[in-house]
């Protein structure tokens, strides 16, 4: 079977290589890391200690962990941990959040590649963050004894509909983990009919409630509101993890409502930081004003009250969204399938996102069944929506109050989660000879 992945992933690479080319040389894409992805050159680690390898794709996973990084460091001090991901901006929130800790790229899934990242760390354990199944680095991890974990696991009804196509490897991979905790029953149903075993599959709830702040005074979000100038008579819009058009649904509500609401300002937070100078670009072309985060500086017309608030920096929109009262969480008026809409529920702020939030379906099945979330399916509907919560603050605090509820009941299943990792053999350091010799 390895060899035979191996041929598929050369093939597929080779078919999409002008694509890769095209956006590396274009938009500074898929730059760097290529040592580690390919080859397996992940940073050695060295000592005695055990080493607890944690993999998280992107930003939204790597945020995820905070909560279960802060309880793993505070009841195994002397423990190495390794932290990968596999985007670029997932890898530089990573650094950020924890500078301590080992970070990197998480290698592709050749076998010389997964041999040689698991050769080199030397993990006690390896933890995956939802639903990483890549064959070659699941057989190998398994091969050589290592206990493997899946985490906060979700099977969407998409991926759940592909995976039943080869359930004869998913039920492999699946045998391979020693502990398989899920998000739901729902998924933990799902991952019973790909072939999971019984007795290693636990419901946790969802990591993703742990790891948000719900205390609007934060130094982080203190900051934000200081650097954009934002008054306590102010009403904040803020239109988060956007992608176009959505950027421009906002700016047409905003400029629709400013006369009637004056006090009404708005931040723009792309999703992807290629697409800053865009939407920076989108303000500017309508003859407004504009402060972006990262410059410091307001551009066109000189400041002004209602100037357009740019948020264009990484790992600081979960702290931006203790500034709104009206959230639009984007993603969903798009075939993205939402975003993360926890973060800005956390904080008590009214909650809007399109129909298309199949991503988070769960979570906004929940909080619509609690009346604490508004689905707005256009443009127009959109901006009906936030006139209506302008005019009716009492309505939209209610929102708030009940999403902020909500999230607060939803707790603890990074503690849960710990406690089952904790149970796994990982106390003593990889000492495996096929390791060190590899």
């Amino acid at each position: 079977m390895p060899w035979l992945l191996n041929l598929v992933y050369v093939a597929l690479l080779l078919a999409v290589s002008p694509v890769l080319l095209y956006r590396r040389w274009m938009l500074g894409k898929y730059r760097d890391g290529w040592a580690e992805k390919l080859w397996g050159q992940l940073p050695e680690q060295s000592g005695s200690k055990p080493c607890l390898w944690l993999h998280a794709v992107s930003v939204g996973e790597v945020l995820q962990l905070r909560p279960m990084m802060k309880l793993l460091a505070a009841q195994r001090p002397g423990w190495d941990f390794v932290i990968t991901t596999t985007t670029r901006t997932g890898l530089d929130v990573a650094k950020k959040e924890y500078p301590q800790h080992t970070v990197c790229y998480f290698p592709l899934d050749f076998s010389w590649a997964a041999r040689r990242a698991i050769a080199r760390i030397k993990p006690s354990a390896i933890v995956l963050v939802e639903l990483e199944l890549w064959p070659n680095f699941v057989l190998t991890a398994k091969r050589f004894g290592i206990p493997l974990a899946l985490i906060n696991g979700r099977v969407s009804e998409k991926s759940f509909r592909g995976y039943r196509r080869i359930r004869p490897l998913i039920a492999r991979l699946l045998s391979g983990f020693d502990l398989l905790a899920a998000q739901n029953n729902e998924y933990a149903d799902r991952l019973l009919s790909l072939g999971a075993p019984r007795d290693r599959l636990h419901v946790t709830g969802s990591i993703k409630f742990d790891g948000v702040r719900s205390d609007r005074s934060n130094p982080k979000t203190a900051e934000l509101r200081e650097f954009f100038g934002l008054q306590p008579e102010e009403e904040v819009f803020i239109a988060g993890s956007t992608q176009a058009p959505e950027e421009s649904f906002a700016l047409e509500t905003w400029e629709t409502l400013r006369n009637d609401f004056p006090n009404l300002r708005l931040i723009l937070v792309p999703r992807h930081k290629e697409r800053f100078e865009e939407v920076a670009s989108l303000v500017t072309s309508r003859g407004l004003n504009l402060r972006r985060r990262s410059s410091g500086c307001a551009t066109g017309k000189s400041a002004h009250p209602t100037d357009v608030l740019l948020l264009d920096t990484l790992g600081e929109l979960g702290a931006c969204w203790g500034l709104a009262d009206i959230a639009f969480v984007g993603g969903s008026l798009t075939q993205r399938g939402g975003q993360n809409m926890l973060e800005p529920a956390a904080y008590g702020a009214a909650v809007l996102f399109g129909p298309n939030t199949c991503n988070f379906r769960d979570i906004v099945e929940q909080l619509l069944a609690r009346d604490a979330a508004r689905v707005v399916r256009s443009e127009t509907e959109l901006t009906s929506t936030v006139r209506e919560l302008l005019k009716s603050p009492a309505t939209a605090q209610e929102l708030g109050v009940r999403a902020k509820a909500f999230v607060a009941t939803q707790q603890g299943a990074a503690a849960r989660t710990v406690e089952l990792l904790l149970s796994l053999p990982i106390n003593q350091a990889n000492s495996m000879p096929e390791l060190r010799a590899a």
